[in-house]
């Protein structure tokens, strides 16, 4: 059948949206929160099991989509697939339930099409409600039209794309498993100082700590720390567009884009701007930490060729010479030592916070240059196998979103399509 042949159909003949389920009140379910979705991941993060009170009820198989602002913009839609056989749950009442109609959709294909920017858009549009509480409007989503592929055809297509985030969601399990064997043999070398026990220690005003190890403050380290800021002349930012170095932009990188790997919603400055900005360029490598809302997140910022300028709300330390360096910063601040040090600068009892200056204040236990290159002889692979990974499913993310519109709307066709599946096989093949 060709693209031409493929039948228009409004989606609430395909799509049961909110379909009825009960779960008797006072027994014990499964709970999903809006907590539980992260932007743009088909998988649900977790769940809790409460007692059933209101919300939205869903089976495997079902797709969640956010209805409210911000959320529905972020991309917080998930595939449900943690339930047993026949087991119904529950969740938030601003989830939007979409199930496939038996023979008509494919379960997989509905949840693609959820996230297409084609849905995605009429969604957005369609939001109604007082300012920072508008909700995406059922009715307008089930009168919507699109051209429908063969159930046999959205099974490919569902497929394919699935391959892909299988392989996204395989690679954040071996990732959240390698963050936690870094961060433990972290603890054990430099803040329980394991392997050194044998030797000498020393007292210091951090307590005893290896011969040879110096207490010293930020602001004493050979690192740069700064911060954004912003005045009259800063450009109003541009949203979610696709622009080149060579056109003058670089990407603002903010807490939330660092959350989501750069695969969501991105905000560009202009050239002017971004020269403006001198003093918080990143090339890939520092260490960023939220120091306003959400205050104490640290990440590494990846090595991207798009030209970056730090966001606000965070801060950046850098390395420069070799008594210190990036991934020793940023395990330590990942620590529970290094969380309590920045608890103890936060203030703010309606919005928390911390100041740059305080955090230069802050002492650190540095341990000589040795110590650390044997580290990183040692363990530095572990680092190499977190950024890999997750360069790999930024690739992947791409692929699957370059992919997604052209699958749905006819421009490549499965199974039949010769051309199309061997573009497909292709592009898998460079990842």
């Amino acid at each position: 059948m060709s693209f031409e042949e493929w039948k228009e159909v409004q989606l609430e003949e395909i799509i049961s949206f909110n379909p009825k389920e009960t779960i008797k009140k006072g027994t014990k379910a499964k709970k999903v929160t809006m907590q539980d979705l992260e932007p743009f991941t088909r998988k649900i993060q977790g769940y809790s099991e409460e007692i059933v009170t209101s919300g939205s009820k869903f089976r495997n198989g079902d797709t969640l989509l956010a209805r409210i602002t911000p959320c529905l913009e972020n991309g917080k839609t998930a595939f449900v697939d943690i339930l047993n056989a026949d087991e119904v749950a529950f969740g938030s009442t601003e989830f939007i339930v979409m199930r496939a109609k038996k023979n008509l959709a494919d379960e997989k294909f509905v949840y693609y099409l959820s996230i297409s920017p084609w849905f995605r858009e009429i969604a957005i549009q369609s939001m109604t409600g007082s300012s920072g509480r508008q909700r995406a409007q059922v009715g307008v989503l089930e009168k919507s039209k699109l051209k429908l592929p063969t159930i046999e055809e959205q099974k490919e297509i569902g497929e394919i794309l699935s391959s892909i985030d299988n392989k996204i969601e395989l690679n954040n399990q071996i990732n959240k498993n390698l963050e936690e064997m870094a961060q433990a043999i972290f603890q054990s070398w430099f803040i329980d100082f394991e392997p050194f026990q044998d030797g000498e220690f020393v007292e210091s005003e951090l307590g005893m700590i290896p011969k040879g190890w110096e207490v010293k403050k930020i602001a004493d380290l050979d690192v740069v720390v700064t911060d954004y800021v912003a005045n009259g002349s800063f450009a109003k930012l541009k949203e979610n567009v696709t622009i080149l170095e060579n056109e003058g932009y670089a990407l603002f990188v903010r807490n939330t884009d660092l959350k989501i790997d750069f695969t969501g919603t991105r905000k560009y400055v202009n050239k002017n701007s971004y020269e403006f900005l001198n003093k918080t360029k990143l090339f890939g490598g520092e260490v960023l930490i939220s120091n306003v809302g959400d205050v104490g997140s640290v990440y590494l910022c990846p090595p991207y060729k798009i030209p970056m300028t730090l966001g606000n709300n965070l801060i950046m330390i850098k390395s420069e010479k070799r008594d210190i360096n990036n991934n020793f910063l940023f395990r330590l601040f990942k620590s529970v030592f290094g969380q309590g040090l920045i608890k103890s600068i936060t203030t703010g009892s309606v919005q928390s916070k911390f100041n740059k200056t305080d955090f230069r204040n802050l002492k650190l236990v540095v341990p000589n240059t040795g110590i650390l290159e044997e580290y990183n002889e040692k363990f530095g692979v572990i680092e190499k196998m977190l950024f890999d990974n997750k360069l790999q499913n930024t690739k992947l993310t791409h692929l699957r979103d370059t992919l997604l519109p052209k699958l749905m709307s006819g421009e490549i066709r499965v199974p039949h399509d010769t051309e199309g599946s061997e573009i497909i096989d292709e592009q898998l093949l460079r990842i």
